[in-house]
């Protein structure tokens, strides 16, 4: 099932659509798994409600939003997101530690074979222990289609092996995408990673009765439009919409910048974890020796766990050969993969300056993990985003910089010369 608008599904055709997809099936208890709120853009919690709203007066919902390492959704975020008809008590929190359970492996000659012997070793496939439940008659696997820096193109079986995945997934992933290279991966299908997730979905879930429905967006402001909706169970469906999210979300440029300034909305970007996507998706499309500002004024800490944070403030960005090396020296690292892949992404190998602006972290701290520091307060007197448009402007003193105000729902590189 595939609907497009170029100018944005309309709530009454977006409902007729999702209603479709459920008319006929017999169902009295339905899981949805929805992005958390780091998603805010997807459109998948407006998808949640009219879903919630259609079945609640037949079916026992439950809502497990995929949060991977993301801090559990408040209540305010929660009705920011679903709105007020989803009760907060249907919400569930999915804890990536203690929730799994192990499903099956995928083996080494696998991982071998699609990283080009990069990585070597097995992975276990682990998922929240929700998804294995028989009791289920429909598993709703909501989420938006768009570049990603560990899968390629995020979401369809990444929803449920990271965002309701274990530790062993979670880390052997993120690393396996940080060896194989992201420049290789980002704003692609059939990456490594991408390859693993199908392995595990045709090996290990075949038998669960789950309906992915995927959605490729732009933004306004807060304002979500949805232009491709496709629902479904099969692999083509998430090939479609992939199509559309490159000829939507990618932006390709004439030539590198020599400065960018990218605005981490304070509601949506709480920590490094996730502010570094100012970093992930402009890089290809940043010159060497140019600039990148980041302004972060919700940012308060690095890691979205007290653990992953500290390891961040212990080894810092520092640049793929380095952090490599420290892998093999120190077992905190290696017991925690996609921290050390994180440090690696979250670096420019020297090649571009990353400033941080900030309020809630210190000078100290931002410079203490390898970035150079800016006050916010000072940072928004330059570039300031009440002012600033997507795309490139010239400020008042003739310096012409490239703006970002939103980096979750792009990816930005330069056009191929010949």
């Amino acid at each position: 099932m595939i609907y497009q608008s170029e100018q944005g599904l309309s709530p009454e055709a977006l409902r007729a659509a999702l209603a479709e997809s459920i008319e006929g099936k017999s169902l009295k208890k339905v899981l949805i798994i929805p992005p958390d709120y780091t998603r805010m853009y997807s459109g998948a919690g407006q998808i949640t409600a009219m879903y919630y709203d259609m079945l609640k007066d037949t079916c026992e919902i439950d809502i497990l939003p995929a949060l991977g390492t993301h801090e559990p959704m408040t209540k305010e975020e929660c009705t920011a997101f679903f709105g007020e008809g989803v009760p907060f008590d249907r919400i569930l929190v999915h804890n990536w530690k203690t929730d799994v359970v192990k499903i099956g492996e995928v083996p080494a000659a696998f991982v071998s074979e699609v990283s080009e012997g990069l990585v070597n070793d097995k992975i276990d496939v682990e998922v929240n222990r929700l998804i294995m439940d028989k009791s289920y008659d429909l598993i709703l696997s909501v989420g938006q289609v768009v570049p990603h820096e560990v899968v390629g193109m995020a979401n369809y079986s990444k929803n449920l092996f990271v965002g309701c995945g274990g530790n062993n997934m979670i880390n052997s992933s993120h690393m396996l995408g940080a060896f194989y290279g992201m420049e290789r991966i980002m704003g692609k299908d059939f990456s490594p990673v991408r390859r693993v997730f199908d392995y595990a979905q045709e090996h290990f879930l075949a038998d669960v009765p789950l309906l992915f429905v995927l959605t490729v967006t732009t933004n306004t402001g807060d304002d979500v439009h949805i232009h491709g909706l496709y629902i479904g169970t099969d692999r083509k469906n998430f090939e479609h919409a992939v199509a559309h999210s490159r000829a939507t979300n990618l932006t390709f440029v004439d030539a590198p910048f020599k400065k960018v300034v990218v605005n981490l909305d304070p509601r949506e970007f709480k920590s490094t974890w996730l502010g570094n996507k100012a970093i992930y998706r402009t890089r290809m499309a940043i010159a060497d020796g140019g600039a990148l500002i980041v302004l972060a004024p919700g940012v308060r800490k690095f890691g979205e766990d007290d653990e992953n944070d500290r390891l961040i403030r212990k080894y810092g960005y520092v640049g793929r050969k380095k952090v490599l090396e420290l892998v093999k020296d120190n077992k905190d690292l290696q017991d925690n993969l996609s921290v050390a892949a994180h440090l690696i992404h979250g670096s420019s190998d020297e090649r571009f300056s990353i400033t941080y602006a900030t309020e809630q972290v210190t000078k100290e701290e931002v410079e203490g993990v390898n970035f150079g520091y800016m006050p916010y307060a000072e940072a928004i007197k330059l570039y300031d985003p009440a002012v600033l448009k997507d795309g490139y402007n010239t400020l008042s003193n003739g310096e012409e910089i490239y703006y970002i105000s939103n980096p979750a729902l792009g990816l930005w590189d330069v056009k191929q010369k010949g």
